[in-house]
């Protein structure tokens, strides 16, 4: 299940309050700038700082090539 468009629009990094990119395919939304991840359960996202798991090299140009992502915080 994806994540709501109205919820996509507002959301933000907990940790540094920037944008996050939304992978649906990987159900996660994910901060480029610090290669961490924060799950997506369903239509639930967990932003919650101690629950983000480290990315690697590999995962990390994974999430950010081919622009298979959505940039959150539009608004």
């Amino acid at each position: 299940m994806a994540l709501d468009q109205f919820l996509i629009s507002v959301l933000r990094d907990p940790i540094d309050h920037d944008v996050l990119y939304y992978v649906e395919s990987a159900q996660v939304l994910y901060n480029p700038r610090k290669k961490l991840a924060y799950a997506v359960n369903g239509a639930i996202s967990v932003l919650l700082p101690e629950e983000a798991r480290e990315v690697s090299e590999a995962e990390h140009a994974l999430f950010t090539e081919n622009g298979g992502y959505v940039v959150t915080g539009s608004r």
